[in-house]
């Protein structure tokens, strides 16, 4: 599950973040000191979402030392200051945002879950690397290729992209924005209908019978799921 560590003195605005978050569906853990953030830190924080001004170590001491902890995890600073100095400065100590307050729960939320994706990513990329496995299927992701009761299958990229995405998330309805921001990325301004236009062309190349597909299944007003 998606954990950010909050750490922020302030109750009433820790309680507004933890609420905002819990309901976009992050694990949260909170913290209302750096020295208990230190504490509660663990492997499992994806995200950290930091007071520049604390009582005790500051914010951006405590951003460095966990950008030394993990240099993979995201950070993101939040400060009632404007000055453009200290965020330069939090960026220099490992911080990947800054949001100013007062915030708009919205704009936070989307930061971190844009910011969660790009951590996601990463982490996907440093994984090593292993064949996966989709009842006939086979993909192989050194070679990048996948097969079908041993045969190879002819994809492009972006099909290719999109068959790992369906092996890694088996009999989960992905919606058409999901399969759009994994395969092509956040800067794409196209039109979802792209997906459904590659997910024709792969039905094509793997299912035994494209008008009636056993393996890319239409999820009606969703997207698609994926069956092996």
């Amino acid at each position: 599950m998606k954990t950010v560590l909050v750490c922020e003195d302030e109750v009433a605005i820790r309680d507004f973040v933890v609420i905002n978050l819990t309901y976009a569906g992050f694990r949260v853990i909170e913290a209302g000191s750096a020295e208990e953030a230190l504490e509660r830190f663990d492997s499992s924080v994806d995200m950290a979402l930091l007071d520049i001004m604390l009582p005790g170590m500051d914010g951006l001491t405590l951003c460095r030392t966990l950008r030394e902890k993990s240099e993979d995890m995201g950070i993101i600073m939040l400060s009632a200051r404007t000055q453009e100095q200290e965020k330069i400065d939090a960026l220099r100590m490992g911080a990947d945002d800054y949001v100013t307050k007062p915030f708009s729960p919205s704009e936070l939320i989307a930061r971190i879950e844009a910011l969660y994706r790009r951590v996601a990513a990463a982490r996907e990329q440093k994984q090593p690397v292993e064949e996966i496995c989709s009842g006939s299927f086979v993909l192989n992701a050194r070679m990048r290729t996948v097969t079908k009761n041993d045969r190879l299958l002819d994809l492009t990229q972006v099909e290719y992209q999109m068959l790992y995405f369906f092996f890694q998330n088996p009999d989960r309805p992905l919606d058409r924005t999901e399969i759009l921001r994994h395969v092509w990325g956040d800067a794409y301004i196209g039109a979802e209908k792209i997906v459904d236009v590659n997910v024709r062309r792969l039905r094509i190349k793997i299912e035994d019978d494209p008008s009636a597909p056993a393996h890319i299944r239409t999820v009606w007003g969703h997207g698609y799921q994926w069956s092996a």
